[in-house]
């Protein structure tokens, strides 16, 4: 009885490490998509301003 209780708060304990990385994961790619869509705006705007000049 004990070992299934042990064991049951080992696997709830392994999935919450699991979604953790996983927001972790989600986090850096969210703020990496960020940087990148202002980046490609930056640069089209810059562009579209040397062509119009």
């Amino acid at each position: 009885m004990l070992m299934k209780i042990i064991g049951a708060i080992v696997v709830i304990w392994l999935a919450f490490m699991l979604i953790g990385a996983i927001f972790s994961i989600f986090k850096w790619v969210l703020i990496i998509g960020a940087v990148v869509t202002v980046g490609a705006i930056a640069y089209g705007a810059v562009k579209r301003s040397q062509i119009k000049s």
